[in-house]
């Protein structure tokens, strides 16, 4: 064990040249750092919601929106379907959950039935034949069409991953590095963004629904029907925004939504100067824009966002290119916001904050300050301990081997884009001060070696022979405990556990590998007859 391998020398030098080079960007100036050579490692940590302050946020799916939603979407669907197949219905609406039409002639209720079965039988996932919708017959001629509570579970459970994947493009195409999106229980969403500085913002990016619609303006309907609530059937009276009009009647059914966006730009019209939005459209949405632009040319169509009309001009010519222009009453900052939701997609349906969190870049620092307190207080505590009891030399080793590992941790952190947080401080210095453990083992063991009447060569040899096993038995014990606290703990708990884990495995090289290499160079170089420690 104490022979003096050059690979052994190799990787020792290599770990703490590469541990140092990955290091060394944490403690730059940041014009030092952006004047580093191309080719030299320039990623840092990434500090924490904790340590450099930021906003959090906890956001619950509004399930029974989704529910109505889908309702209302049913609904439109059997009008559409009976009204195709020519089967006179009456008093269609929304009951207790579930849709009920009445069927005027009786002897149509069968064909209804197997007209909405194929219209909106959709096949129920994970289950063979069966269908997400139940179609019932009840008195009065009537039909009631509802969701089966599996469907709705599952499109429910669908909503909330769409959600967290939707807010983490909303927040990446902000520029804000490292947030931390977390589910919790069935259907609510954490959020962490460290060094967000406008939570309000924050908060309107990733909750607004952002769902895009492009309706046809029914202008048969006169004020005066509108003015006394008679909206036509397949209507729907919308505000508005655009300071033309207090409210539009819109067509409900929408042949072009946000879902056929390919990008979205924020950018300024060329002869007002105006703040607008530049979107383009894929193919579906091209070839559709552009046969109802045709149809419908000296029409209005509005331009429809979460339920509001930001826009609705008369379409004077067809546009066919699949590209066009939202405007409206926006500002620079309002258009680009408007952009990124676009890019990023429609939420299913909407977020309700349940909980608003800022910490203060103040709270931050002063956080950082206290960790680096306790992480000097507690190495130079260390370093007392182990002169005192085995001497500068062995002792000094014992430090040397500190250092290489908090070097390669910090290095390791660094190069895999890890945030640090507060309890990952703690892992830092908790995994520092039980570093030397392996060492106090091992000079133990020459101790009761030397005791033993062995020479020295052989003491040292079996100090590093024998004591391998307890430091692996130890490390691999805290090492599977942190990986049980990063797949199970929340966020904090994670940064705790990722930490501890990289510093369980440059404990055992530091503590191993770099004590015998610098004790081997010693032992070659002062070719001692007695050891320091005996």
């Amino acid at each position: 064990m104490m022979e003096l391998s050059r690979w052994k020398v190799l990787i020792v030098a290599l770990a703490t040249a590469l541990g140092l080079l990955f290091t060394l960007p944490n403690l730059l100036p940041a014009g030092a750092l952006a004047a580093l050579p191309g080719f030299l490692p320039r990623q840092t940590l990434h500090l924490g919601l904790d340590l450099q302050g930021g906003s959090s946020l906890l956001l619950e799916v509004d399930t029974n929106a989704l529910m109505t939603e889908r309702l209302t979407n049913m609904l439109e669907d059997v009008r559409t379907n009976l009204t195709s197949e020519q089967i006179p219905f009456t008093d269609l609406g929304q009951v207790n959950g579930g849709i009920q039409v009445r069927i005027t002639n009786p002897s149509q209720i069968p064909a209804a039935q197997n007209v909405l079965r194929r219209a909106l039988g959709t096949p129920l996932p994970g289950a063979a034949g069966g269908q997400e919708i139940t179609i019932a017959t009840q008195p009065d001629q009537r039909l009631r069409i509802a969701f089966v509570p599996e469907a709705f579970k599952a499109e429910a459970a669908k909503a909330v991953e769409q959600s967290i994947e939707i807010v983490r493009r909303r927040i990446d195409q902000l520029g804000t590095k490292e947030p931390d999106i977390t589910r919790q229980g069935t259907n609510r969403i954490f959020i962490q963004v460290p060094g967000e500085s406008d939570p309000e913002r924050l908060k309107n990016i990733i909750g607004q629904t952002a769902k895009l619609t492009f309706q046809m303006v029914d202008e048969s309907a006169s004020p005066a029907d509108v003015q006394a609530g008679r909206i036509p059937p397949g209507d729907e009276l919308l505000p508005s925004a655009d300071e033309v009009a207090p409210a539009y009647v819109l067509r409900k059914r929408s042949l072009v939504d946000g879902t056929m966006l390919t990008n979205a730009q924020a950018a300024f019209d060329s002869q007002t100067g105006q703040p607008e939005v530049e979107f383009r459209l894929n193919g579906v949405g091209s070839r559709r824009f552009g046969e109802v632009t045709t149809q419908n040319l000296n029409k209005r169509f509005a331009i429809v966002l979460d339920k509001k009309v930001i826009s609705a001009p008369v379409i004077q010519t067809p546009i066919t290119g699949g590209s066009g222009r939202i405007s409206g009453h926006f500002t620079p900052q309002s258009a680009n916001d408007l952009a990124v939701l676009l890019r990023a997609g429609a939420l299913p349906t909407r977020l309700v904050v349940q909980e608003q969190r800022t910490v203060g870049a103040e709270l931050g620092a002063d956080a950082v300050k206290a960790g680096t307190v306790s992480a000097v207080v507690g190495l130079a505590a260390t370093v007392v301990f182990m002169i005192a009891i085995y001497g500068f030399l062995f002792g000094g080793v014992s430090i040397i081997g500190l250092v290489v590992n908090g070097l390669m941790i910090i290095g390791i952190m660094s190069f895999t884009q890890a945030t640090l947080t507060l309890p990952g401080i703690a892992g830092l210095i908790l995994t520092l001060a039980v570093a030397v453990d392996a060492n106090v083992l091992i000079y133990e063991r020459m101790r009761d070696e030397l005791r033993a009447g062995r020479s020295l060569i052989a003491s040292m040899d079996a100090g590093f022979a024998r004591a391998m096993a307890t430091i692996m038995d130890a490390n691999i014990t805290h090492l599977l405990s942190a990986l049980i606290l990063f797949q199970f703990g929340s966020g904090p708990v994670k940064g705790f556990a990722w930490t501890l884990s990289i510093g369980v495995l440059t404990t055992v090289f530091s503590a191993v590998l770099v004590s015998q290499v610098l004790l081997g160079w010693w032992f070659r170089a002062a070719r001692p007859k007695i050891l320091p420690i005996a």
